[in-house]
């Protein structure tokens, strides 16, 4: 049975949204703890916002482009209830019925562990249903203020920690499962 492992990148004050104040942190240790997701065949799992906007970067860049080969080359499964048809991104396929019974489907197969990006309203799904088996967060050290967070305050989750890494720039890895007690 797979794992459906959430990673996301976090200001101090639980912020996930748009990233791109993440960037000036970006170093080798933080490569490879994001490297850790990617180096085996995951299949990305993401809602159609996040699926839309990394259709829009990652089909462009180059196998030089240390995730261009897995981004471009895994299979990506999109949620959306808009969408008719996936973006034309290689290895794309679409959930739009019920996510729910879709996603546990996907967890019950033989294979690498799913991975969620970004899709901050899928994720909040997922947790309402008892779906994600491991949190993998980079919290920065500054605090944004506003913006869509992960942890919601309708989803209450209780979690054990399994792993945290301080890196040099401050920011610190983390990976959490749930406390399913």
């Amino acid at each position: 049975m797979r794992k459906l492992v959430v990673t996301e990148f976090l200001s101090l004050d639980g912020v996930m949204e748009n990233p791109g104040w993440t960037f000036p942190y970006w170093n080798d240790e933080i490569a490879a703890f994001k490297g850790e997701e990617t180096s085996a065949s995951e299949p990305l799992l993401l809602g159609r916002v996040t699926y839309e906007g990394f259709a829009a970067a990652w089909p462009q860049r180059t196998d030089e482009d240390p995730g261009a080969p897995y981004f471009n080359g895994t299979r990506k499964y999109v949620v959306s209830t808009t969408l008719k048809e996936p973006l034309a991104w290689n290895n794309s396929h679409l959930i739009k019925g019920n996510i729910v019974e879709e996603i546990t489907k996907l967890k019950q197969q033989d294979g690498p562990d799913i991975v969620v990006h970004g899709s901050g309203r899928l994720i909040q799904t997922l947790m309402q249903h008892d779906l994600v088996d491991s949190y993998r967060v980079l919290i920065y050290p500054l605090v944004l203020g506003k913006g869509q967070r992960l942890f919601e305050d309708e989803n209450k989750v209780k979690l054990k920690l399994v792993y945290s890494k301080v890196m040099s720039s401050g920011v610190v890895g983390l990976v959490y499962e749930p406390d399913r007690k």
